[in-house]
């Protein structure tokens, strides 16, 4: 029981320093935000805050155009450019998954050769389709020569 007791005290001690720790963190964070707050509501310091931004603002539209004026592009452009070629970028991915699912549908069809074998037999049943009109057409022929009368005539 000698273990279970030194270990009980070592979780309480554990227990003890996170429960402080946590009240320290938690006080002080109250304390920086009690004082950010009184900081911005003090109008010499809110005033500064806003004509910093402001002056953050007229450097970077400077810098735009001078950089406009050496023809070289300001990080607004490359990051629109990196916009379109991103979406440039997923136009293309879709164009080629749609090429691999057409791809994979004309695999699903046959091969070339066994279109070729398809077109062969349609070839070969035209062709006695052909043969059939051909001796049709021959045998009335025939037989008005053999009688003698004109095959026109009947």
């Amino acid at each position: 029981m000698g273990d279970e007791d030194g270990t009980s005290d070592d979780n309480r001690a554990m227990n003890d320093d996170k429960g402080l720790r946590g009240r320290v963190t938690r006080h002080g964070e109250e304390a920086i935000g009690k004082v950010a707050q009184g900081m911005l509501d003090n109008p010499v310091v809110n005033r500064a805050l806003s004509a910093a931004f402001e002056t953050r603002q007229r450097a970077t539209r400077a810098q735009e155009v001078a950089m406009g004026a050496l023809n070289l592009p300001s990080a607004g452009d490359l990051e629109r450019l990196t916009r379109r070629l991103r979406n440039v970028s997923q136009r293309l991915e879709t164009i080629e998954d749609g090429l691999d699912r057409l791809e994979e549908r004309i695999d699903q069809l046959g091969s070339a050769s066994s279109i070729e074998k398809r077109l062969t037999a349609i070839e070969e049943v035209l062709a006695r389709i052909e043969a059939t009109l051909a001796e049709q057409a021959a045998a009335p022929a025939a037989v008005a020569a053999e009688t003698g009368t004109d095959a026109v005539q009947a």
